[in-house]
C-alpha cells in the first residue's frame, strides 16, 4: 500500500490561537477534562496537535481540541497538515475513533499500571477505569488508592452493563441538566 506524508511541518504555536474545526463532533466529559489537566500538569505536552492552514493563514484544528481548550496560553507543538475540506472532515470523523478499536495486552497493562505512579486524584481514577474495563485489576493496589470523598447529598445510582453504556447514560443526564459523576466499583 502506498501512502502520502500528509504532514508539512511542526510549528510551536499559542493554542488559543488555533482555530477550532467547525464539525468537531467530540465532546468532553468533565472527568477526562480532568485527567488530561492532571497528565499535563504531571508530564506535559508529549504528543502534537493536529491542524491545517486555511487560505488565510488561520491554523485549524483536526485533532487537538480539548488540549488547545485547556492550554490556551500555551505555546504548543503542532502539526501543520496539507488536507482538503473533505479530508480533514474525514480525519476529524476517523482519528480518535480509530484509536479507541485498539485492544489492550491484560498483563502488559497490569505491569505498566504497577509502574506508573501520580498523586492527581483524576489520574488516579481514569487509570482505574482502565484497569477495570481491560481486567488487569490487581486488588492489592486498588487498596492502596486514596479514598474518594463523597458528600452528603441525594443520589440515584444506575447501574450498567459496561463502560460504553455508563458513558452514554452519564451524558445524557448531564444534558438533561443533573450534575454527575462518574463512580466504577
Amino acid at each position: 500500500m502506498k501512502t502520502r506524508d500528509r504532514v508539512k511541518e511542526l510549528r510551536r504555536v499559542r493554542a488559543g490561537d488555533l482555530a477550532a474545526h467547525p464539525n468537531n463532533w467530540r465532546t468532553h466529559p468533565r472527568h477526562q477534562q480532568a485527567a488530561l489537566r492532571g497528565v499535563l500538569a504531571e508530564v506535559g505536552y508529549a504528543d502534537a496537535l493536529v491542524a491545517r492552514e486555511l487560505p488565510d493563514g488561520t491554523l485549524q484544528l483536526v485533532d487537538g481540541h480539548l488540549r488547545a481548550e485547556t492550554t490556551p496560553d500555551a505555546v504548543v507543538p503542532v502539526l501543520v497538515v496539507d488536507l482538503s475540506d473533505a479530508e480533514a472532515d474525514k480525519v476529524l470523523l476517523t482519528h480518535d475513533p480509530l484509536s479507541a478499536m485498539a485492544g489492550a495486552d491484560a498483563a502488559e497493562l497490569a505491569t505498566l499500571l504497577e509502574r506508573v505512579d501520580t498523586d492527581n486524584r483524576s489520574l488516579n481514577e481514569m487509570l482505574g477505569r482502565l484497569a477495570d474495563r481491560s481486567g488487569a485489576i490487581d486488588l492489592e493496589s486498588l487498596a492502596n488508592r486514596p479514598e474518594v470523598d463523597v458528600p452528603e447529598c441525594y443520589q440515584v445510582v444506575v447501574e450498567c452493563g459496561n463502560a460504553a453504556e455508563q458513558e452514554a447514560v452519564y451524558e445524557r443526564m448531564r444534558k438533561e441538566g443533573y450534575p454527575c459523576r462518574v463512580l466504577t466499583l
